[in-house]
């Protein structure tokens, strides 16, 4: 078994502890993080389950999670970093909407290299390591084959809320405008992790997110690149941690889906 293979295995088994807790156990107190995003004590069970998990098994491994505090990478980006979402979707999770799950992710020097995403209400288990394709379930996935966005279905990564939010979102709504305008249909899950998922998997052909926040998307990111999809930033450079946005489509559809991005 290779290195990576290993790193697979321990994420994998952490993941599904924490699904196991997600399906498990109720949300408990609420807590309003900024204007209209939250964190449960589900959230901190299944962050403080998982690494104290990770730091046994892996204890040379850095951590990040979502609800920790402190700068990702301590801004250098180097090394070996776990880096997870608890639950993506929490809005989902307390209001009884299955569209959530649990998401890690290794990354090595600012680029993921092992990812595992659960979503337990669906029976749904993703997981890649870098070079060995993207599989759901055990079974390989594939990225869908739309020849154009006529006929494609594209998702949208979540509004924006908190301080700003009136400012930020009005490139949201112009890009939902004219994508709207363009695919066959648009959706929103409320799930970074899943939104990158059901394009690697092809069930959608591609998806924006206006974010790039690595807990939310670097597990997703290398399923979506291992299942053939392209992932890049809105402006069409290659998807890094720096970069602002997270933007992810069958090959085929990428160069338009990035134009129309570029054009709003």
């Amino acid at each position: 078994m290779s290195a990576t293979s290993k790193f697979l295995t321990i994420a994998r088994n952490a993941v599904a502890e924490g699904a196991d807790l997600l399906t498990n156990s109720d949300v408990g107190h609420i807590h309003e993080k900024i204007e209209r995003d939250f964190v449960t004590e589900l959230d901190l069970r299944i962050q403080d389950t998982m690494q104290q998990r990770l730091m046994t098994e892996t204890p040379t491994i850095r951590f990040l999670g979502e609800e920790t505090s402190g700068s990702l990478f301590d801004d250098r980006g180097t090394g070996n970093v776990w880096t997870l979402d608890p639950i993506d979707g929490t809005s989902n999770v307390i209001h009884g909407l299955p569209f959530c799950g649990v998401s890690l992710a290794l990354v090595r020097d600012g680029t993921p290299i092992v990812g595992v995403i659960s979503a337990p209400f669906l029976g749904l288990e993703y997981y890649a390591e870098e070079h060995g394709g993207a599989f759901c379930n055990e079974s390989p996935i594939r990225a869908g084959k739309a020849e154009s966005l006529r006929g494609a279905v594209i998702s949208l990564g979540d509004y924006a809320v908190g301080p700003d939010s009136a400012r930020r979102n009005r490139q949201r709504f112009a890009i939902t405008e004219a994508i709207v305008n363009r695919a066959e249909r648009v959706r929103m899950f409320g799930s970074a992790a899943l939104d990158l998922a059901w394009v690697a998997e092809g069930r959608t052909d591609g998806c924006v997110i206006m974010s790039n926040k690595q807990w939310d998307v670097a597990a997703g990111v290398l399923i979506a690149r291992e299942g053939g999809a392209t992932v890049t930033d809105s402006d069409g450079s290659p998807h890094s941690q720096h970069s602002q946005h997270t933007v992810a489509a069958n090959p085929t559809i990428a160069n338009e889906l990035v134009r129309l991005i570029a054009d709003t």
